[in-house]
C-alpha cells in the first residue's frame, strides 16, 4: 500500500494562503496538468488573485435590481466545486480511520459531478474508484469519468431515478470491507465541506456588493450538501433566506411528487439525510426546459457587462483557466439563476441587495444536452433566443415558491427523509438530533480537529 498523497485542510480550502509559500506556488503551478496530485490543493473557491471564483449578472439579464451574485464552479479541479465534497469525504476516511491507497475501491454514487469528483480524487490520491449512476446521464459525464480511470456501474433510469443507485450501492458497496463508499446524501463531510468552505466563499463574494450583505441563498438540491453553505450565511446574517429548488417535473420537496426531468445533478426524489430542513426557508419550483433553454440562452446570446471576476490580472482568465463567462454554467446552474431572480422579486430585494447562487460545473458536460434540444426544437435563432431570455430570465414570476417555515412544513420534510433514511439504517436517535440545529452547529465545530488529523497524516 502506498503513502497518503497530501491535500488542503478545510481550513486551507477557504483560504489557500494558509498554505506555505512554496506549496501554494506548487500548486498553482499544477493548474497546466490536471492529472498533477498537487491539484488537490487548488480544491477552493479562491483564486490565485486571492479573490473568490464569481460573477454577477447584469440587471439586462435578470431583469431585477438586485445583484444576482454567481459563485463560479468551473475553475475547480476536474471542473466542478463537487470534487471538494468529494476529497472532503476521502481525506477524512484517511485521517480519522486510517485507509490507504490500494486497500480499498472508492465508491461514488451519484448522478454526474460528484462522481466526476470522486474518479478525479481517487486517481490524484492512487485508489481504484468506480462511479454508480443512472444509464441516461449525459454522455460527456460517462467519458470525464473514465478518463480519470473510474469504472461505472449504471443504474436503470435517468436523474429521478436516484434512488435505484442508492439501493445498489448499499446492496453491493456498503458494510463491505474492500469497498470505501463516499456516500454523498448521506456522509457529513459532504455537509462540513459547504457550510466551512462553500459558505465562507459566498460571504466573502457578497462583501463587495451593495450592502456586503447576503438577503439570499439559493440553490437546487442533488444531495443538498451545497444548501449547508445557507447554514454558514444564517449565523452571519440571521435575516437571510434559504430557498431550495426542484424540477417542477419532480417536485418531491414541494408537495412529495415524483417524476422524470431534464436538470442533470438535481432533483433527486428525496430529502437527503444531509439536508438541514430547519434552515430551508422557501422550495421553488423550476421548468426543467426552461433551464436547457436557458443554457442555449446563455451560450449564443450577447449579453453586456456580463463577465467573470478575477481578481486585478486580466491574463488570468486565459492563461490559467480559458473560461469565458458563458463556458461557466450548465443545466443546473441556469435553474438556480432562474430560482434567485424569482427570490428578489418575492423579496422585493433592490440594488443594495444580494442574492447569491452557484453554478456547479462547466459547458463541457453539455453539449450534447443542446443537441438534443435542437433535434426537439429544430433551428434555433436569435428571435427566439431574444423571446427565451425575455420570458425565462426577466420575465420569471414569483408562482411556485412554498414556503417552508413553519413547523407543519418542517414536520413533513422531517417525516420524508426519515422515512426513506430508516431503510437503509439510520435509527431514531439520530433523527431526533438532526431536529435540532446544535446537531448542525456541532458537525461543522468538527473541523477544527479534523485539520489537525489531516495536516498530522500528510
Amino acid at each position: 500500500m502506498a503513502l497518503i498523497i497530501p491535500g488542503p485542510t478545510y481550513a486551507e480550502m477557504r483560504n489557500p494562503s494558509l498554505l506555505p509559500p512554496d506549496r501554494l506556488a506548487a500548486a498553482n503551478a499544477a493548474r497546466a496538468d490536471e492529472r498533477d496530485p498537487r491539484n488537490l490543493f487548488n480544491i477552493t473557491w479562491r483564486l490565485p488573485a486571492g479573490g473568490v471564483s464569481h460573477l454577477v449578472l447584469p440587471p439586462a439579464l435578470t431583469g431585477v435590481d438586485a445583484n444576482i451574485v454567481v459563485l463560479v464552479g468551473a475553475p475547480f479541479p476536474s471542473g466542478s466545486h463537487k470534487v471538494g465534497p468529494a476529497y472532503a469525504t476521502l481525506a477524512e476516511a484517511e485521517a480519522l480511520d486510517g485507509v490507504l491507497p490500494g486497500a480499498k475501491t472508492v465508491i461514488g454514487p451519484s448522478t454526474g459531478n460528484f462522481g466526476i469528483g470522486t474518479a478525479y480524487v481517487s486517481m490524484l490520491k492512487g485508489y481504484r474508484a468506480l462511479v454508480v449512476m443512472p444509464d441516461t446521464m449525459s454522455r460527456e459525464r460517462y467519458e470525464r469519468i473514465r478518463q480519470y480511470g473510474a469504472d461505472l456501474d449504471l443504474t436503470p433510469g435517468s436523474e429521478s431515478d436516484v434512488i435505484l443507485t442508492l439501493e445498489r450501492t448499499h446492496a453491493r458497496y456498503v458494510g463491505r470491507a474492500e469497498y470505501l463508499v463516499l456516500a454523498q446524501f448521506e456522509l457529513l463531510p459532504n455537509y462540513r465541506f459547504h457550510r466551512v468552505v462553500t459558505g465562507d466563499a459566498a460571504l466573502r463574494a457578497a462583501a463587495g456588493y451593495g450592502n456586503g450583505r447576503v438577503a439570499a441563498f439559493v440553490a437546487a438540491p442533488g444531495s443538498a450538501g451545497t444548501l449547508a453553505a445557507g447554514d454558514a450565511i444564517k449565523a452571519r446574517f440571521p435575516e437571510a433566506v434559504v430557498a431550495a429548488l426542484e424540477p417542477r417535473e419532480c417536485a418531491t420537496l414541494y408537495r412529495g411528487a415524483q417524476g422524470q426531468h431534464r436538470i442533470e445533478g438535481i432533483g433527486d426524489k428525496m430529502v437527503t439525510l444531509i439536508h438541514n430542513v430547519l434552515t430551508t426557508d422557501y422550495v421553488g419550483l423550476i421548468h426543467d426546459d426552461d433551464c436547457v433553454r436557458g443554457l442555449k440562452v446563455l451560450r449564443e446570446l450577447q449579453i453586456a457587462d456580463c463577465r467573470l471576476q478575477i481578481g486585478d490580472d486580466p491574463n488570468l482568465q486565459s492563461a490559467i483557466y480559458n473560461l469565458q463567462w458563458r463556458d461557466c454554467f450548465g443545466v443546473s446552474g441556469v435553474c438556480n439563476v432562474i430560482g434567485a431572480i424569482k427570490m428578489a422579486k418575492l423579496l422585493g430585494l433592490g440594488p443594495q441587495d444580494n442574492v447569491v447562487t452557484v453554478a456547479t460545473d462547466r459547458f463541457d458536460r453539455y453539449p450534447s444536452v443542446l443537441e438534443d434540444l435542437e433535434q426537439r426544437e429544430g433551428p434555433i435563432g436569435g428571435a427566439t433566443l431574444e423571446a427565451w431570455a425575455e420570458r425565462i430570465f426577466r420575465g420569471a414570476d414569483t408562482g411556485e415558491l412554498l414556503d417552508v417555515r413553519g413547523e407543519p412544513q418542517k414536520r413533513r420534510l422531517h417525516a420524508m427523509k426519515e422515512d426513506l433514511w430508516g431503510r437503509f439504517g439510520y435509527g431514531d436517535d439520530l433523527f431526533a438530533a438532526m431536529r435540532g440545529m446544535a446537531f448542525w452547529d456541532e458537525q461543522a465545530g468538527l473541523v477544527e480537529e479534523i485539520d489537525r488529523r489531516i495536516a498530522a497524516v500528510r
